[in-house]
């Protein structure tokens, strides 16, 4: 049976421990992007504030996905002797947020999860994410996340949105399933990660907007899917994705790229997330309608620019199905 968090967006407080929400709505975007091909009756945004972090609404509901708001020259952690600067500002601050219901956490990470919001998010904020993190998050004694939900590759869990409207007998609904990905590629350097836990387990995540029977709570009817890559490369267990989709339509993908390098730009012993040629090769294996890259530019450790992207989107003929975010930018579509 599906697991089940139910949300209700009429609750207006602040993802904050001061529950006081600043605002009801999401700053006013810099630049609103549309389908490429087909755009038209928008109903739900993607709002991107930065690194890894969107604000996705529909139906209500705000969904923010890997919470990272340090400013430009502070520092995370991101294991034994490694630590990284970030060079840009969120589209916006923190403490500055409207409701956010739910938060999808792809793996315990400082550019993913970062002091401050570990320091400010409220404790009983509803977030899925790894096993390994929901360990992390529930380790801090009286401290500790309250309601955090784990999924394991392919497992998936309801989100039951209460907005208190029923049509046509009908509820909203969106289902989030686990991903695989991998930080790290098989062999010895990833047998010394095992041993060291020096870069932690990471999820990607399969999100489907829909609707459900008001009468039937394991009914679900998908409208929209949305494939958000995490921090992976290009590694033989992105293949099942293709796999148990291939019948399936993916309308958004939302690609992790960067190339991230540690310990340093300097020192270049390790890539952990997608560079430009792995990003084209994910496009042409999960066939999404539209790829939005993000995760690029905003920590010194990225060796692999967007710049690079664009040319390999363009000399694979994709450059129609992709579109390119800056933060504050939003992305309208319909479901």
């Amino acid at each position: 049976m599906m697991k089940h968090l139910y949300v209700d967006p009429r609750k207006e407080e602040a993802p904050t421990r001061d529950r006081k929400a600043h605002s009801t709505s999401l700053p006013k975007a810099k630049e609103t992007k549309l389908h490429p091909t087909s755009p038209g009756g928008e109903t739900a945004s993607l709002f991107f504030v930065g690194t890894a972090t969107t604000i996705l609404e529909w139906e209500g509901i705000r969904v923010m996905t890997d919470p990272n708001f340090l400013h430009a020259g502070e520092h995370v952690h991101l294991g034994p002797g490694v630590s990284a600067e970030r060079i840009t500002n969120p589209a916006v601050d923190l403490h500055d947020l409207p409701r956010i219901d739910v938060v999808l956490l792809s793996h315990y990470h400082g550019d993913h999860f970062d002091q401050k919001v570990e320091e400010s998010l409220r404790r009983d904020l509803p977030i899925v994410t790894t096993p390994h993190a929901k360990s992390c998050l529930q380790s801090k004694g009286e401290d500790s996340f309250s309601e955090v939900h784990a999924l394991d590759f392919f497992q998936s869990l309801m989100l039951d949105i209460e907005t208190g409207s029923i049509r046509a007998g009908r509820k909203p609904g969106i289902k989030v399933t686990g991903m695989p990905g991998q930080h790290v590629k098989p062999g010895l350097l990833s047998a010394a990660n095992n041993l060291l836990k020096a870069v932690p387990p990471t999820n990607g995540w399969m999100i489907e907007l829909g609707y459900r029977s008001a009468s039937d709570s394991e009914s679900f009817e998908n409208a929209y899917r949305i494939y958000v890559s995490g921090d992976t490369l290009m590694v033989d267990e992105l293949k099942e994705i293709h796999e148990r989709y291939k019948d399936q339509s993916i309308d958004l993908m939302l690609i992790h790229l960067g190339g991230t390098t540690i310990p340093s730009l300097a020192v270049p012993l390790l890539m952990v997330t997608m560079d430009a040629k792995q990003g084209v090769e994910l496009i042409q294996l999960i066939e999404p309608e539209v790829t939005i890259p993000i995760h690029y530019d905003d920590y010194d450790l990225f060796a692999s620019p967007l710049s690079d992207f664009k040319k390999a989107v363009e000399e694979a003929g994709l450059s129609s199905k992709v579109v390119y975010l800056d933060r504050k930018d939003e992305y309208k579509f319909k479901v």
